[in-house]
């Protein structure tokens, strides 16, 4: 399993949270470790999985990067304004 930290700075609310949630759960091979305003920490499966989990959260209308990457960005949803 590996450890995968991401900022997605357009979740902030509780219902943009669950949101992100319910893309995460439609993976087998991903486990959520912590799930809060603007970031989330998951454990995967294969690596493989990394960039399918990317592109749900962003085809879910979210900006996501890996936490080594920029950190901050405008919410572009207009769920959390």
């Amino acid at each position: 399993m590996k450890n995968v930290a991401l900022s997605i700075p357009d979740m902030q609310s509780t219902h943009c949270q669950a949101r992100v949630n319910a893309v995460i759960n439609t993976f087998d091979d991903v486990k959520i470790e912590r799930l809060e305003a603007g970031k989330l920490t998951v454990l995967i499966g294969r690596n493989e999985i990394e960039e399918e989990l990317l592109s749900a959260i962003t085809n879910a209308g979210y900006t996501v990067m890996a936490e080594r990457d920029e950190k901050s960005s405008s919410c572009t949803t207009g769920c959390c304004g």
